[in-house]
């Protein structure tokens, strides 16, 4: 079973059963699916991802995607234009009814990305009728409260209402029973162990307040991923000596009195780090993709992009007039046939030939822990003539040899990129991001976008703090801290990952990611896991809709190289036992799997140890005797 970009989820047909249980199954489907209330399903966004139909463990989702889709047209009352659900309603192009053939015929749709989230049926079964549960009682909740509320007076009557939907019911009636479990406060460096602030609450979660009281817990949950967030012998004073000398801000903007000589070294420094002719700087990572991706492309553009892009990508997209279509997640099959169908379309409406066209992927992805296709997806960028944007917030100092990211790790020339991004809040340990490219394109980002001419450029300590990170890394510092601190992270990652896959966890990504998302599904099994956790001292992400999909809810571990093997195996500990607890092994254990000759040699090795501590032919201890004869 299988779960598309698109939320749907589907799983191959066995074919090992007759005609007359195929019918049988068929009689189920239409069951299950007249069984289903038609406001469950008409919900909106919410409730969309979550419609299932099955049958049995031998035939699973045997639907066609044409059928599927007048099952949504089927459950679906028209309502008024300005409220109709249809407006949230993002239907696949593959669930549409395919127009007639005409010559060029395009091939047939490849094959999903392998590296897809596999969910099994009776647990998506589960974690819908959770939603189920909390939806109906949200509903209920909010019935009884127009009743009460009714009679009383305000004095916003006649004011459309600011929160409309089912976004805003989601955030009322599910996210606050789980709040708890988001946004807690630290009092200390995001080190390898820190401190966690004690909340509580009075009313329901509606509100936290916080103590005095902390906890020192395990830090799985932070970006640090050399270890530089913390106080660092070489990074640390150069910092304090920068806040010295050019305070905390500039407070102007770089076209103004805000450009400093640090300003100008760590732009000549990330572009030879990362191998690129120029560099430019921005204040927040968030706003180098939402405030960058605008002043590239325009009305008459058209932006491909990865279908788990980052939330920055999608919303810098949106901003720039540009037609945007998506591709499978990591999928350079599929991009070649959008490319190829967007080419042959041209501009909507004119037909006109694109302006230009660019690709937008990610070094890692920060909610799957994968790395990208970059190869194929550069040689598909390349017979298209497309510009290919690398997005390598999560890559970039984490992965590769000397730390410069999914370029060095898959061995693509950073030349066959045209635009490399990047942050300092992850490997770096500071704030703000990059844009690497050619001359001539970072001399037109420092005209033209308003990031660059309005925003106030990064704090001086802020820019000497990744200038530390960098030379630490490059060796410059005299030392090789660097390049321990590369082998660690990768020892830690690929440890980490291999131990909590042996216990049966669902973990995503790939090996050398320090991103690994443990998946959890159910709604209710989410704060139950983040809350034990916690319980024991480990601190833990927990992530869910709207940042995943609506049935994809998982906990994301970030390793760092500051963590020990003790920590690591501290940290493994507690989750193999709130996992039994909680009941999110969904895999099956991997018991040690030890051959006949690694048994000998341990024997071996323990006839020797008893040959040595006695004297065997001497030694008035009969059981030693006769294992030294076995021997």
């Amino acid at each position: 079973m299988r779960c598309d970009g698109d939320g749907v989820i589907r799983a191959p047909v066995t074919g090992d059963g007759d005609s007359s249980s195929a019918a049988a199954a068929a009689a189920a489907i239409i069951v299950v699916v007249a069984a289903v209330p038609r406001s469950f399903v008409a919900g909106g966004t919410l409730l969309y991802p979550s419609i299932i139909l099955l049958i049995n463990r031998r035939h699973l989702v045997a639907i066609d995607d044409l059928f599927l889709f007048f099952l949504l047209l089927l459950f679906h009352s028209p309502t008024s234009p300005r409220r109709s659900p249809w407006r949230r309603l993002q239907i696949p192009l593959h669930l549409l009814p395919s127009p007639p053939p005409s010559p060029p015929i395009l091939p047939p749709p490849p094959p999903a990305s392998t590296t897809m989230v596999r969910l099994p049926y009776v647990t998506a079964l589960t974690t819908l009728f959770s939603y189920g549960l909390l939806f109906a009682f949200g509903q209920l909740r909010d019935f009884f409260r127009r009743i009460l509320d009714a009679g009383k007076s305000s004095n916003l009557k006649g004011y459309a209402p600011i929160c409309l939907g089912l976004e805003d019911f989601y955030t009322r009636r599910l996210y606050l029973r789980i709040q708890d479990c988001f946004g807690r406060p630290i009092a200390s460096a995001p080190d390898a162990w820190f401190d966690v602030v004690e909340r509580y609450s009075n009313d329901s979660n509606k509100t936290l307040h916080r103590t005095t009281k902390t906890s020192k817990c395990l830090n799985l949950g932070s970006y640090n991923y050399l270890g530089f967030a913390a106080a660092d012998e070489y990074c640390t004073p150069r910092v304090i000596e920068s806040l010295k000398k050019y305070s905390a801000s500039t407070c102007s903007v770089r076209v103004d009195g805000g450009n400093t000589k640090l300003h100008v070294e760590l732009e000549e420094l990330v572009a030879r780090f990362v191998g690129k002719p120029a560099a430019i700087l921005f204040g927040m990572g968030y706003v180098t993709n939402s405030a960058i991706i605008p002043a590239l492309v325009g009305k008459g553009g058209l932006i491909i992009s990865d279908s788990l892009n980052h939330n920055s990508i999608v919303n810098g997209a949106r901003g720039s007039g540009a037609t945007v279509r998506v591709f499978q997640h990591n999928n350079p099959a599929h991009l070649e046939e959008v490319l190829r169908e967007q080419i042959a379309g041209g501009q909507p409406r004119t037909h006109r030939p694109w302006k230009k066209i660019i690709v937008i992927v990610e070094g890692i992805y920060s909610m799957e822990g994968e790395l990208c296709k970059l190869p194929e997806v550069i040689a598909v960028c390349k017979k298209y003539k497309a510009y290919t944007y690398l997005d390598e917030a999560h890559s970039i100092g984490a992965v590769g040899k000397t730390g410069r990211g999914v370029c060095e790790l898959l061995g693509v020339d950073p030349a066959d990129v045209d635009i490399m991004m990047g942050t300092f809040t992850k490997s770096f340990g500071s704030c703000g991001g990059y844009i690497a490219a050619s001359k001539e394109i970072i001399d037109h980002l420092k005209h033209i976008c308003p990031a660059h001419i309005y925003a106030t450029s990064m704090s001086p300590p802020a820019v000497q703090q990744v200038i530390s990170a960098i030379e630490v890394i490059l060796g410059e510092d005299g030392s090789d801290r660097g390049a321990k601190k590369l082998a660690q992270i990768r020892e830690n990652s690929n440890f980490f990952r291999s131990e909590l896959e042996k216990m049966g966890f669902e973990v995503l990504g790939d090996n050398d990611s320090p991103v690994m998302p443990i998946m959890l599904y159910n709604p209710a099994k989410m704060p139950a896991f983040s809350r034990e956790c916690l319980r024991q001292k480990v601190a833990i992400v927990t992530v869910s809709f709207p940042a995943t999909p609506l049935l994809l809810a998982r906990a994301r571990i970030c390793i760092s190289a500051s963590h020990s093997r003790e920590d690591l195996i501290k940290g493994l500990e507690v989750i193999s036992k709130v996992g039994d607890l909680v009941g999110i092994k969904y895999l099956p254990v991997e018991h040690e799997k030890t051959t006949s000759a690694e048994k000998l040699k341990k024997i071996h090795t323990e006839c020797l140890q008893i040959l040595l501590c006695y004297e065997c032919n001497n030694s008035k201890n009969e059981e030693h005797k006769k294992i030294v004869v076995m021997c």
